[in-house]
């Protein structure tokens, strides 16, 4: 279990701000700010990396002994380098307040220090671990995790390639299949209308050739 920090004024658990790291997902931590005074205390929360972070409530005011629990969001990150934990740092300072101030009330000055108020500061780490145990994640881990996706969304993909590439053969056979039925079909035709015809032909012939015999052997014979 990670332990806290503590100044004289407040005390932040846990003392590392720890995000299980994904590629591509948003990730959250919990920090939980306790007054450890009889006075109001106000804090701010900063960070080296404001684009990368969203922190609600960054700002806010915390009654004697009381408690409140601020939410800092990773937001979802294409890629790793290792070098990104040691450069994100958090800090969190801390002043006391007039009783019963509200967060809106605070003055622009509430956490400048050249402004002669007493303002406490507390270091926070980042560090990235894995989601499916508790160790620190590092970029040999990343690029492990993402060549698994590689290698999975190549598979995926020959797969598909290959179910296309049988469709095709299958749409080719049926096609070819359909073009020897029209040809069969087409020879079918030629063949029936060159039979009719021949036997048109030769029906005429042997009509005449008919005719001419009757009438050869109808006609008189001559003196």
């Amino acid at each position: 279990m990670t332990a806290s920090v503590a100044n004289t004024l407040i005390t932040v658990d846990p003392q590392e701000l720890r995000f299980q790291f994904e590629l591509e997902k948003q990730t959250f931590c919990d920090l939980k700010v306790l007054n450890n005074t009889q006075h109001c205390v106000a804090f701010k929360v900063k960070t080296t990396s404001p684009k990368k972070y969203f922190v609600r409530p960054n700002t806010g005011v915390v009654h004697p002994w009381d408690s409140c629990i601020i939410r800092v969001t990773l937001q979802a990150q294409q890629e790793f380098t290792s070098d990104m934990q040691r450069k994100d740092k958090f800090l969190l300072q801390s002043t006391i307040v007039n009783p019963n101030t509200d967060v809106d009330e605070l003055p622009p000055d509430t956490f400048n220090k050249d402004s002669g108020k007493s303002i406490e500061d507390l270091k926070l780490s980042v560090v990235y671990i894995s989601p499916t145990s508790p160790q620190e994640i590092t970029e040999d881990d990343t690029e492990k995790n993402s060549t698994q996706k590689l290698d999975t969304y190549s598979s995926q993909t020959l797969q598909r390639l290959m179910e296309e590439r049988d469709a095709t053969v299958i749409q080719t056979r049926q096609l070819q299949q359909e073009l020897d039925m029209l040809k069969r079909r087409r020879n079918r035709r030629s063949d029936s209308g060159f039979s009719f015809n021949f036997v048109m032909f030769v029906g005429i012939i042997g009509f005449l050739v008919g005719l001419l015999l009757k009438l050869s052997l109808s006609s008189p014979p001559t003196e």
